[in-house]
């Protein structure tokens, strides 16, 4: 007869080859935990940003939600764009970025996901993926046509819950890309931000104003290097040219006014008075120190911005 007790006993001498405790057994499938970040112009006052994470966490609910922002101002692409660039290297390349800022939504314009060595994105293909496209060293994209990757009824105007999260949520569970619809090869981008480089000046334009009236503009990224700066064209590889000069001897002429030299904080300069500094995120800014430089400027997007080197 096998007691308790013999068992135990006749068992014992094959316990020194188990399987340490702390060592998952193969037949065990731990879940990955993948993150999804989103990025909308929905805002927070209505129901659009909860019924997606709805979607999400129903279809994966194993993943991480991240939300970016959902405070683009409506409608802005380009802006939406512009965060994504700014925020996607600092994620793991897993993750999956979830991006709705849709005014096409419900027409011909395509709904896509693209596979990128630093990340998977799901979203409208409006442009939304500008530099995302511009910087990947190689890229996957394909339209979402698959009916087993969304919802039962696919409304004409909320895409972001019957369309993109369903796929986003694919993705997060360890889908392939593929499996969402056929590839695509002309993925909508927008014309890159100005800038132009010469031996004596460059020039750019203001992508937007930030929440405190900062404005950010296309010339960066800006590299630090002592008392000088080096620009490392920050949408584009090959042109134009690096170009590297004293930060303390440019001037930076903006709706008429001319700023003395490009400082590394706010603090640098009076309260009060607006200064060119070099953002957190490399790009020349102009702020104004407890102020707000889009109001003292009165400069709208696409406002043309000059540095003069000496």
């Amino acid at each position: 007869l096998w007691t308790p007790s013999r068992l135990l006993f006749e068992s014992a001498p094959e316990l020194k080859h188990t399987r340490s405790l702390d060592v998952p057994s193969p037949r065990c499938r731990i879940p990955t935990v993948t993150i999804v970040t989103l990025t909308t112009d929905f805002g927070t006052a209505d129901e659009y940003t909860g019924a997606m994470k709805g979607v999400l966490l129903s279809r994966a609910p194993q993943a991480r939600l991240v939300d970016i922002s959902h405070q683009i101002p409506p409608q802005d692409v380009r802006r939406a764009a512009f965060v994504l660039h700014s925020v996607v290297p600092y994620f793991p390349a897993d993750t999956v970025h979830l991006a709705v800022v849709d005014p096409g939504v419900g027409t011909a314009r395509r709904a896509i996901a693209i596979d990128t060595p630093g990340g998977k994105f799901v979203g409208p293909d409006n442009g939304l993926f500008t530099f995302v496209l511009v910087e990947a060293d190689c890229w996957t994209a394909v339209e979402l046509t698959s009916p087993d990757h969304r919802l039962a009824h696919v409304s004409d105007t909320f895409h972001g819950r019957d369309l993109f999260a369903p796929a986003a949520a694919h993705l997060a569970a360890g889908g392939e890309v593929k499996a969402l619809g056929p590839v695509v090869t002309d993925p909508v981008v927008l014309p890159l931000p100005r800038l132009e480089i010469s031996w004596k000046e460059m020039e750019g334009e203001v992508l937007h104003a930030d929440r405190f009236g900062n404005l950010v503009t296309s010339i960066g990224r800006l590299q630090w290097q002592r008392d000088q700066l080096l620009l490392v064209p920050a949408f584009q590889h090959q042109s134009p040219p690096r170009a590297r000069f004293a930060a303390r001897k440019a001037r930076v002429e903006i709706a008429g006014r001319t700023l003395e030299g490009i400082h590394r904080t706010y603090g640098a300069t009076p309260a009060g008075q607006p200064a060119a500094i070099v953002g957190s995120s490399g790009m020349l800014e102009v702020g104004t120190p407890q102020g707000s430089a889009a109001k003292d400027l009165g400069v709208q997007e696409g406002e043309p911005v000059v540095v003069r080197f000496r």
